[in-house]
């Protein structure tokens, strides 16, 4: 069935409709998030499903995913049609374990904080952030303790 014009939205609707700007818009278009259609007179045209698209793409940068993750989860969607009911159970399914990771890491930060922030670094051998002699520089940047990598013991 072909879409009617009605079907369409030019990216000024849909930026108002969706509170994200146009240059925005346009961005996630060239990261492949979107791809609008065009009028006879060149203009971008959006499918109102890709309302949708870009409320998902706001909501999981909120929950710190990057565009490549999100693009590698759109991908997977159909073309040219709203996503249905199963498409969005498979997606948070997706993304399910990943925030469980997420929210798992940040508990973990909190009770280490909670911690550190009354030792007054007077327990220099308990404290998360503290690597004699760069120890576990090996194991890649930032503070890997609080990260999660535990202390060697000697």
């Amino acid at each position: 069935m072909p879409l009617k014009p009605t079907d369409m939205l030019p990216i000024g609707e849909l930026a108002r409709r969706t509170g994200i700007a146009v240059s925005a818009i346009r961005y996630y278009e060239e990261q492949g998030l979107v791809s609008p259609g065009r009028n006879a007179g060149g203009q971008r045209r959006f499918l109102r499903s890709d309302l949708r698209r870009l409320s998902f793409i706001l909501i999981a940068q909120q929950f710190g995913f990057t565009l490549p993750q999100i693009r590698q989860v759109l991908d997977r969607l159909p073309n040219g049609r709203t996503p249905n009911k199963a498409d969005w159970t498979r997606i948070s399914g997706d993304f399910r374990a990943e925030l469980d990771r997420k929210i798992e890491t940040l508990n973990e930060l909190r009770d280490r904080l909670d911690k550190c922030v009354g030792c007054g670094c007077l327990s220099l051998t308990d404290c998360t952030l503290y690597n004699p002699q760069d120890r576990v520089a090996g194991k890649g940047a930032g503070p890997r303790y609080l990260m999660g990598d535990k202390p060697e013991t000697s």
